[in-house]
């Protein structure tokens, strides 16, 4: 991934060389220079308030110098303020509206308010008062990427290295594209000469090393990737992708290690998250595999398989209640997915009572395929009736999965009602059935643990939150 901030740290510095040259031709004030540097100084540290502050320093000549109120709308989108940012570069659009440096801040800013439309529009201005601006074409061939059309996006990064072969970010995207498109050979080429060209910079190696794991091509792909981390130790992304090749390298510690730290660098990665969580919980750490899908719900609540992971962790810990809750978020959002409802069914009438969730499980029939066991299933728990007829069909089901998960909830049916060795004996035919993939396999074990049974030596299935 071509991390957005670096680029735009690259994109600082430039402008702001240009404005120290801009300033001292016509400006004696040697201070000026030091406010400019010591800017740039706070930049690098990622101190963003600070640098900001700076500005109120200079003189009200040069604080009005258009390059400068660039440069600090800028700082101000970097610093997630793009209203603000936006607003003063309007200020330089309204006498210069051809500048494209301002008109860049405020795609930038259309990023960060996340409108796409507004973005690709101005970007598409820029275009037409500068055909080959780099930064424009690049900014547009990531929007086709990221929109998964491989052609216009080569297209447009093929515009800045027919100008600029040398072109560091057009390299490490283009390369990209190659590696989507399947085509390693030529991908290695443009990143080959990326690492070699800007050898202080990570973002070729990561990519490099993106290609090679694609490829199988572990250890090649682990180097890049320290080399990487020693060049962008605060990149929480490149932790996030050493992370994953540590995990399929089978060390599984040392991978946790990088989730932890991606995480730590970058609350917002929710991918530094989704595995954190997995790898916890396969070690026993449930509370703190519960604290990171408890994160993921704040910072990705589209992201209903992270609903899945807490209502599992609280189901085990027989928070009924706060288990039927997060399935019932995850059953929102998947409304194909009966083994949601089912879930929050089962913990509903033991957070409450057998005919608390009837008129949810009324309203779910009507979605639920009528021929389906899930259909008879979700009929079992709305009529508490029927029990004998359903676990013929779920003898007879062809679909080893599907019997499995049938089992679970039958098994449920009769623990709520009391049938505690009739309930032990489907989950133990669960066990049997052996389908690690399913949801409800990680929760039967617990079951079974919980309830002495021994549980075999099994390699662990796919964690919760981790299925998508």
């Amino acid at each position: 991934m071509i991390t957005s901030y670096k680029t735009r740290f690259f994109h600082l510095a430039v402008l702001l060389a240009v404005c120290t040259s801009a300033l001292f031709a016509h400006s004696a004030a040697q201070t000026t220079e030091e406010i400019l540097t010591e800017v740039a100084e706070k930049l690098a540290q990622r101190d963003f308030f600070t640098a900001l502050e700076l500005f109120d320093s200079l003189n009200p000549e040069d604080a009005q110098n258009p390059e400068i109120l660039v440069m600090r709308a800028s700082i101000l989108n970097s610093a997630g303020r793009p209203t603000e940012a936006r607003a003063m570069a309007n200020r330089v659009i309204a006498v210069e509206p051809e500048n494209t440096d301002a008109l860049m801040v405020i795609a930038d800013a259309a990023l960060l308010e996340g409108n796409d439309r507004e973005r690709r529009s101005i970007l598409d201005r820029i275009i037409r008062i500068e055909p080959d601006n780099a930064r424009a074409l690049i900014n547009l061939g990531k929007i086709s990427l990221n929109a998964g059309n491989l052609r216009v996006a080569a297209n447009h990064f093929d515009r800045v290295l027919a100008a600029n072969p040398n072109h560091g970010e057009a390299l490490v995207a283009r390369a990209m594209v190659h590696r989507f498109s399947r085509e390693p050979i030529p991908a290695e080429r443009l990143l080959n000469r990326a690492v070699v060209m800007y050898p202080r910079w990570a973002s070729p190696l990561q990519e490099r090393a993106r290609l090679y794991r694609s490829a199988g091509f572990l250890a090649d792909a682990l180097e890049d990737l320290r080399r990487a981390s020693i060049l962008d130790p605060q990149n929480s992304w490149i932790a996030v992708d050493l992370g994953l090749t540590l995990k399929e390298l089978n060390r599984r510690e040392e991978a946790l290690d990088e989730f932890i730290r991606a995480a730590n660098l970058d609350p917002h990665n929710f991918l530094a998250f989704i595995y954190s969580a997995s790898l916890r919980g396969q070690f026993g750490d449930f509370e703190g595999a519960m604290r990171d899908y408890e994160t993921l719900t704040r910072i990705r609540p589209d992201y209903f398989f992270a609903f899945e992971g807490l209502g599992m962790l609280r189901m085990r810990n027989h928070d009924w209640a706060g288990a039927r809750d997060a399935f019932l978020e995850a059953y929102r959002q998947a409304p194909t997915e009966f083994s949601y409802a089912l879930l929050a069914t089962v913990n509903w009438m033991r957070a409450v009572n057998q005919t608390d969730p009837r008129r949810f499980l009324a309203q779910v029939l009507r979605t639920a395929p009528r021929d389906s066991l899930e259909h008879a299933m979700l009929r079992l728990f709305h009529d508490l009736r029927g029990d004998l007829d359903i676990a013929i069909r779920i003898e007879s089901e062809p679909n080893l999965n599907t019997r499995s998960s049938m089992l679970f909830y039958l098994a449920h049916f009769h623990d709520i009602r009391g049938n505690t060795n009739l309930a032990n004996r489907y989950f133990l035919m669960v066990r049997d059935l052996n389908r690690v993939g399913t949801l409800e396999w990680r929760l039967n074990e617990w079951i079974l643990e919980e309830r002495g049974f021994s549980v075999p030596a099994q390699a662990p299935g796919a964690e919760a939150g981790e299925r998508g």
